[in-house]
């Protein structure tokens, strides 16, 4: 039977094969495949279910599209795109300018974003955006933040000393500021933490001056939520789907290459045979995505900060680490069992060329090392 033949290729595998070659069939090896992808999805889903990300508006997907178009905001001076932006992998290839001539002060409006809901823990409770001011060379004497609830007579307000936000001109200054907190004031009972649809930032200096101000990176950052819950069934499917190429790909690649080469050796061989006990041989792959499965969920959740996420040079390395610390026993399983898997596999492959060439080990052991590295690279290349 064939969960006979499987069980026994794990714990008695020459046996095994003996039983296979008098009479080989494709039916052990499809349940194989069937197997391997169960095991991939099952790591799948224990992984993503464990891999919780801090969500943001606008979405990583869509970079900080707020600074990238000009036409979405509204200010007392000139407004212009500039190259001089922040490099990162949440954000574009560009800020938002200001230009003010000869005013005491700069304002930035945002106006018709969300509706974003601030109004809870589970929500957005944080707004960081990135500042940088040119000139003038004097910092400036009070900066506010607005945002709006539709209508804008409706709002919230919140007026930091510009000592406790320690901004230095020319440089590129990261802020986040808490949400729905005492430090906010509400213009009117009607001001809504659940709807905020607009944005407004007000920067002043003690005498007229020509103003430069610009304006990168807006977020508002939320809750952690987990890939599995983001990504769906949809997340699943892409990962059965290549479950099931990494196997096909695989076998034929592995098999054929052992063909190739154990021909060239001197070997005869008679394919449908080989094809068969190499099927029976990926059962390592099966059991490599359990033995990962079971390891990642050993782990508490791992919790991937915006700070991390964004991919700012020198940013979010306390939370890298902490994660590396986190799942350092883990890594190391999965690296030493991928190791324990190119060893298992190349000799089950090196135990199937001899039982049906019956060429020396040495010849064996060299085909089924080279055939296997060479498919698994090309599955590399054809798969990604």
């Amino acid at each position: 039977m064939p969960l006979k033949q499987i069980l026994k290729t794990l714990y008695a595998p020459y046996k095994a094969f003996k039983e296979i070659i008098e009479n080989p069939k494709y039916v052990g090896p499809l349940l194989i495949m069937v197997l391997v992808v169960i095991a991939n999805v099952a790591f799948v889903y224990v992984a993503a279910s464990k891999t919780y990300m801090e969500r943001s508006i606008p979405t990583g997907e869509k970079k900080d599209e707020w600074t990238e178009n000009r036409t979405l905001w509204v200010s007392n001076g000139v407004i212009s795109e500039s190259s001089d932006c922040i490099n990162g992998s949440y954000f574009g290839n560009r800020s938002i300018a200001f230009s003010v001539t000869d005013e005491t002060q700069a304002l930035a409006e945002l106006d018709n974003i969300g509706p974003v809901n601030c109004s809870s823990q589970d929500e957005y409770t944080q707004l960081s955006f990135r500042a940088k001011w040119t000139s003038p060379e004097t910092k400036q004497a009070n900066m506010t933040i607005k945002l709006f609830s539709n209508p804008t007579s409706n709002y919230f307000s919140y007026n930091p000393t510009t000592d406790s936000l320690n901004l230095t001109q020319g440089v590129w200054n990261n802020l986040t500021v808490p949400l729905d907190t005492a430090a906010w004031t509400r213009s009117g009972p009607s001001s809504d933490w659940g709807n905020i649809t607009g944005l407004k930032l007000e920067l002043t200096w003690n005498s007229n001056s020509n103003i430069t101000l610009l304006v990168d990176g807006l977020f508002f950052q939320g809750p952690f939520s987990s890939l599995f819950e983001n990504a769906g069934s949809l997340y699943m499917i892409n990962y059965a789907l290549l479950g099931f190429m990494q196997f096909v790909v695989t076998w034929v690649l592995l098999s054929g290459l052992a063909y190739i080469l154990t021909r060239a050796f001197g070997g005869k061989l008679v394919w449908k045979p080989l094809l068969v006990l190499v099927g029976f041989a990926l059962i390592t792959m099966f059991v490599q995505a359990i033995i990962n499965a079971v390891a990642y969920a050993s782990l508490s959740n791992i919790r991937y900060p915006f700070d991390l996420l964004v991919g700012v040079q020198g940013e979010g390395q306390a939370a890298a680490d902490a994660i590396n610390a986190q799942t350092w026993i883990v890594a190391n399983v999965q690296r030493f069992m991928q190791i324990a898997v190119w060893i298992w596999t190349i000799a089950l492959t090196a135990l199937a060329v001899h039982l049906l060439a019956a060429i020396s080990w040495f010849k064996c052991a060299a085909i089924s090392a080279i055939a296997y590295f060479v498919a698994i690279l090309a599955e590399s290349f054809i798969i990604g």
